[in-house]
């Protein structure tokens, strides 16, 4: 396997504040805390596959290379934000936001609903990466993105494979497998990004979860486009084993695409109100 990459391949004095985008910038750092708390994971994980060590030692691989997204992420934001504190802004996510992590069993029923939940997140963290590397005119973070994206597209395939390993011991039906997918998507205005875009952000007022998520979701959605939706959401289908080009995830993907146009609609009105 190629050597991965670290923060010191990368071209930090590539970067160009004239391109920044602040509202951008307000959204990176939120998925930089995020990315960062991926130790809290591995420990979940390993609990839930605890007679897995194979399983375990891919989540322990898999969690430092997400603390490095972080890492990457936190660096650009303070760079393009100098008031940005990254260990203050992680300290403070930490303390009011922690996973379920003296679980022994997964949250989505089985192993085989959590790995499906796993390739969920890589779906949309991939299509997310992606969408800030086709965004974004800064290069540094164009790269940063770029290589993110690409790790996280290599996780999905990880999680995948090793879902077809407990498939083809106690299958979990498809109609089940697409439940879970679909619970999993929903969980996207969960405490976990708002919480991270009111540390990341200064902790400006009182925390509000619903006016916090949707002050995230009204600057991360804006970076997608039709092409990215699509994609992903054709992997969360492959790992539900349903046709990723088939006609109802064609359908599924025109009709994510307009909800999504419509939250932005919705959400940019309410700004500003």
């Amino acid at each position: 396997m190629a050597a991965h990459w670290t923060l010191n391949d990368l071209p930090w004095t590539s970067f160009d504040p004239s391109k920044v985008d602040p509202e951008l910038l307000r959204a990176v750092k939120a998925a930089a805390l995020v990315e960062h708390n991926a130790d809290d994971y591995v420990t979940y994980l390993c609990n839930v596959f605890a007679d897995d060590p194979e399983f375990c030692a891919v989540v322990r691989q898999w969690g430092v290379e997400e603390v490095q997204h972080g890492q990457a992420l936190a660096r650009w934001a303070q760079i393009a934000d100098p008031d940005f504190d990254p260990a203050l802004a992680l300290k403070r996510f930490t303390e009011h936001y922690r996973l379920p992590l003296e679980a022994t069993a997964s949250v989505r029923g089985s192993r085989n609903g959590e790995l499906v939940a796993r390739c969920v997140v890589e779906c949309g963290t991939s299509s997310f990466y992606s969408a800030i590397r086709d965004a974004t005119d800064e290069p540094l973070l164009k790269l940063i993105a770029a290589k993110i994206a690409a790790d996280e597209f290599r996780h999905f395939k990880l999680f995948y494979e090793h879902l077809q390993r407990y498939q083809r011991n106690q299958p979990l039906g498809k109609l089940s497998r697409l439940r879970v997918a679909l619970g999993r998507m929903q969980e996207a205005s969960d405490d976990e990004l708002a919480m991270a875009y009111w540390c990341g952000n200064g902790c400006q007022g009182e925390y509000d979860r619903a006016k916090q998520s949707a002050a995230y979701e009204l600057r991360a959605s804006a970076v997608y486009r039709f092409g990215h939706i699509q994609r992903g959401l054709a992997m969360a289908f492959k790992a539900c084993d349903l046709n990723p080009q088939g006609w109802f995830s064609r359908w599924f993907g025109a009709l994510a695409w307009r909800m999504l146009q419509w939250r932005q609609r919705r959400l940019a009105s309410i700004a500003a109100a």
